[in-house]
């Protein structure tokens, strides 16, 4: 018996699309095309365990499982008990479903969900529950309708590592597809002068070590009907490699700096990892090879507090040109003119939301 293989999306942040598929492509997913707001590949059900246990960039990994033209609801109705639920889905697991309806003579999404959704209770005796982890999706568009699952469940920042945060923290997929930009193969050492919750410092650690960032958290597909047990724990050990000291955070505050050191050491990243609570001014080269300088600075000021923000950034740049000849600096900011403030020789990248805000990402070559 043949294994099916799916169109997959892989669902990223908007602007990081080029590098996901990067990503997905060195994971030797078959030709990652990017799309707005992710990435098109295919695979079997194993390559959708394996995306999700892997992809460092991914937020989501959705796999269509198929679709067909209904023009009115009664259509919907009977294609939808015709569907071969019982091959992806089990009678015992709750589920829910969302639909989307545009351009459509179907244009009622709750009632489009509720017939999908009395097809399945139905015909397969699947409870449906709205705040289920299992998540169908059901789009209407130009008449026709595709069904979509949502295999990770929780969104895969969510590693299970990171448990102490401050204030908008930076995601780990965004963090890794930032350090994918900046060439990171896991061997270069990574410094974060601000590093708050330690994110940077984390995920470059972990990629160096060969740590599979979904390897401590459960995942929607763990729900389905194609699961194997035994096949994924053999999927998910691991042979950690052994690094040295090499990805260092620094923080003014101590509390950040005692998150960042909880959250490396229930991420396994303790050995190689080191925090300190320190000011920028006292923020000395590492006695490694040069390496890359990440750093993620406020930028959501209060009014009134921006000349402590470019004072800030014109500090971080004057202790960079003095302290790290041969290393690159990656530098998250919404603000083009804090950029500049840095007098760093930077160079934007694509804009990105984050935490309600529009954010550039810039690089410098080797200063």
């Amino acid at each position: 018996m043949s294994t099916p293989t799916y169109p997959l999306f892989l669902a990223c942040l908007p602007g990081l699309e080029p590098t996901l598929a990067e990503e997905a492509a060195a994971l030797g997913f078959p030709a990652p095309t990017p799309v707005p707001g992710g990435v098109d590949t295919s695979g079997t059900w194993p390559d959708i365990w394996r995306a999700n246990l892997h992809l460092r960039g991914a937020s989501r990994v959705l796999v269509r499982l198929g679709s067909f033209r209904a023009m009115h609801l009664a259509q919907l109705d009977k294609r939808a008990r015709k569907f071969p639920w019982a091959e992806i889905l089990r009678p015992d697991v709750p589920l829910r479903v969302e639909a989307t309806c545009t351009r459509s003579r179907i244009y009622h999404q709750g009632a489009a969900a509720q017939r999908v959704e009395r097809a399945i209770s139905e015909t397969l005796g699947a409870p449906i529950d709205p705040k289920a982890d299992l998540r169908l999706m059901v789009r209407i568009d130009d008449d026709l309708v595709t069904f979509s699952l949502d295999t990770s469940g929780e969104a895969l920042h969510k590693r299970g590592h990171k448990l102490a945060t401050g204030k908008a923290p930076l995601r780990e997929t965004m963090a890794a597809l930032l350090l994918r930009q900046m060439g990171f193969d896991g061997r270069q050492p990574v410094l974060d002068p601000m590093c708050g919750s330690g994110t940077f410092v984390i995920e470059a650690a972990e990629i160096a070590i060969g740590l599979a960032p979904g390897r401590s958290r459960d995942f929607g597909f763990e729900r389905l009907a194609s699961f194997d047990a035994k096949a994924w724990d053999r999927m998910r050990a691991q042979t950690p490699r052994s690094v040295p000291l090499q990805f260092f955070g620094f923080d003014r505050d101590q509390g950040a700096v005692q998150n960042a050191t909880s959250n490396a050491a229930r991420a396994g990243v303790s050995a190689c990892t080191r925090f300190t609570c320190q000011p920028i001014s006292a923020l000395t080269r590492p006695d490694t090879p040069p390496g890359l300088i990440m750093v993620n600075p406020p930028y959501g000021a209060r009014i009134g507090a921006s000349k402590l923000l470019f004072g800030l950034y014109a500090s971080l740049g004057a202790v960079v040109r003095d302290q790290f000849r041969g290393w690159r600096v990656g530098l998250v900011t919404s603000d083009r003119k804090l950029a500049h403030a840095t007098g760093l020789p930077l160079t934007p990248g694509p804009v990105l939301p984050h935490g309600g805000l529009k954010v550039q990402f810039y690089q410098t070559p080797a200063l």
